[in-house]
């Protein structure tokens, strides 16, 4: 029985993780040496590296990529180690669109809130500072 088991179960599992630690020391790698060499980190962006095209073509990208990993590692699952009933992958697809569905407004919004909070703090400072200088100045 232990031996079925690590054959059915644990290998996959450590291959699959062993292939994601590579994927992404691979990632984090490239965007080292991108850094290092003064280019953007995503091709996506170009010269728009900053602002919300940026923010919206890596949450995008993210997002999609996520999903497309995410089903593959669910269908290596089902067809490589535990075939359940049909509804599993059915379930899979529609609740991982649902999950982006939700996911991907919420973030949205919190970003612009955390934007938005962050300008307005800006915006104060720059007035106190202002409206400092000029008290030292009519004196």
């Amino acid at each position: 029985m232990s031996s079925h088991l690590i054959r059915s179960d644990l290998i996959p599992i450590i291959s699959g993780y062993l292939i994601l630690m590579v994927i992404l020391a691979v990632g984090l790698r490239t965007q080292r040496r991108r850094t290092a060499a003064g280019k953007p980190m995503s091709r996506l962006t170009r010269r728009h590296d900053h602002g919300w095209r940026a923010l919206a073509l890596h949450a995008v990208s993210d997002a999609v990529g996520g999903y497309v990993l995410l089903a593959g590692v669910v269908l290596l699952y089902y067809y490589g180690v535990a075939r359940v009933g049909s509804n599993f992958l059915d379930s899979e697809f529609t609740g991982t669109a649902l999950l982006l569905a939700v996911c991907l407004p919420v973030f949205t919004a919190a970003s612009w809130l955390t934007r938005r909070r962050a300008s307005r703090t800006d915006r104060a400072s720059r007035t106190d500072r202002a409206s400092g200088d000029q008290g030292r100045h009519s004196s």
